[in-house]
């Protein structure tokens, strides 16, 4: 059974920093393209970042350009996401995902590419 775990969520000031980890099971890491969305309040779940399984290139929203960066230890199944310089704006539910799609047949942070969810981990950033 494919399990993804959140963990790393709460609350920060603007500007300040966290790190989010997934923890997966039940699947090989290193077939998977893995992502980070997120979804703040009445808003759509937005794709932030992922790392794709056949050449492991990273892909953000740009809206986290520059200020996230998502990382794996594949051989630990732990996938993270370093977000630095946090924006009230980056108030959301943190939700990690998991596709074992071929990249021709997704769109890498289109939620529809993904198969497997975590619960989410809330992020809160006061200003």
């Amino acid at each position: 059974e494919v399990q993804l775990v959140e963990s790393g969520g709460g609350l920060v000031q603007a500007g300040g920093s966290l790190r989010l980890s997934c923890a997966a099971s039940g699947f090989t890491f290193g077939d998977y393209t893995i992502a980070w969305f997120r979804q703040a309040p009445g808003k759509e779940r937005e794709g932030v970042s992922c790392i794709t399984s056949h050449d492991g290139r990273s892909y953000y929203a740009d809206s986290v350009k520059g200020r996230f960066t998502i990382s794996s230890n594949r051989a630990k199944n732990t996938m993270f996401l370093q977000m630095n310089s946090l924006e009230p704006e980056d108030t959301a539910v943190y939700f990690c995902a998991a596709s074992r799609r071929a990249i021709a047949n997704m769109v890498p942070l289109e939620r529809s590419s993904y198969d497997y969810w975590g619960q989410g981990t809330r992020v809160t950033v006061s200003s």
